[in-house]
């Protein structure tokens, strides 16, 4: 402090000099009205000087304040934000009002959280692309080895079941339909793992199968609207709407204990965004912070500058919506 407290280096003086230029000002103002007024004090002070005094000072003191409150008031305001600021929710930012240090101090602080918004929305997005291309690595290695093994033992069993005699016949058949039921677990890993019906078929039929995949394995009444009318959205986004989706029927799976699920995406009316919404019946959030899950999609959310919101739903359960801007395309107008 005894430097000063610089903010806005180069732009004005540091708030501690201002601070005292303003109380400076304050009492030099009150000292030149004392001098030029009739007002005197006597010794003992009587009740009336001690009236007017009094009434000075607090004219005084409210200026001042007045004045200060005025020139470092944003600060509070740029404190309660600092607590709560998110780089999982961006856009949080305080307006730039006046050109006060405290104005300074704001901007510096938004340029701060758009410089770190960008390196965390880099970093994710480098993390993120490590962990796909380790998923398709593991999927690949499950798919052409397990998977395989798998099979040559199922047909080895099925030509061990044709030579078996009566008695081992039966054992040898519950063996086979234990590896066919692990190839088949296997094979649902691999789908998880590597979504290869959004490569081959689009958005549209990935969601299709997610849905349809959750409904067979929870019993869980689904209902979907999936508009087959969607703006490109490239690779990436696709990508991103698959894995927040999968996320999201996840989390219903293993704690809502939903009996129904609905999975809309849509575009919206303007058609500049793509909305995906996921909705169930379950018992809701309950005040619980967010885990990992929720806070994993918002990062996959800022990779392709999304908004991910989830709150409670209006009918009971809890609702989630991803709300994803079309990309315009190169050299389209602005």
């Amino acid at each position: 402090m005894a430097q000063g407290f610089r903010l806005g280096a180069g732009r004005g003086l540091p708030l501690f000099w201002r601070v005292c230029l303003v109380n400076g000002a304050v009492f030099a103002v009150g000292t030149a009205i004392l001098a030029a007024s009739p007002a005197t004090v006597s010794t003992p002070v009587l009740a009336r000087e001690a009236v007017v005094l009094a009434v000075g000072l607090t004219v005084i003191l409210v200026a001042n304040g007045l004045l200060l409150r005025a020139m470092i008031g944003p600060l509070d305001r740029l404190r309660l934000l600092m607590e709560d600021v998110d780089l999982l929710r961006p856009g949080q930012r305080l307006p730039e009002q006046g050109s006060g240090p405290a104005s300074h101090l704001i901007g510096s602080f938004n340029a701060m959280i758009e410089r770190l918004e960008a390196e965390r929305a880099a970093s994710s997005g480098q993390a993120l692309a490590a962990q796909e291309a380790e998923r398709r690595r593991v999927a690949q290695e499950l798919h052409d080895e397990v998977g395989q093994s798998l099979t040559a033992v199922l047909l080895g069993l099925r030509r061990v079941a044709d030579r078996a005699p009566g008695e081992l016949h039966q054992e040898v058949l519950l063996v086979q339909e234990t590896a066919r039921a692990c190839l088949d677990e296997v094979r649902q890993v691999v789908r998880r793992l590597r979504p290869g019906v959004l490569d081959d078929l689009g958005l549209v039929s990935a969601l299709t199968s997610l849905v349809t995949e959750h409904a067979r394995l929870t019993g869980a009444d689904v209902c979907r609207r999936l508009s087959a009318d969607l703006p490109p959205l490239g690779p990436d986004a696709e990508l991103v709407v698959y894995r927040v989706a999968q996320e999201a029927l996840t989390n219903v799976a293993r704690h809502a204990g939903a009996g129904r699920v609905c999975v809309d995406l849509t575009p919206t009316f303007a058609g500049d965004a793509v909305q995906l919404r996921v909705t169930d019946d379950g018992g809701g959030l309950g005040g619980s912070s967010e885990g990992a899950g929720i806070r994993g999609m918002r990062e996959r959310a800022m990779l392709v500058a999304a908004t991910l919101t989830v709150g409670p739903h209006e009918d009971g359960g809890t609702e989630l919506r991803l709300l994803l801007p079309v990309p315009r395309p190169e050299g389209g107008a602005r």
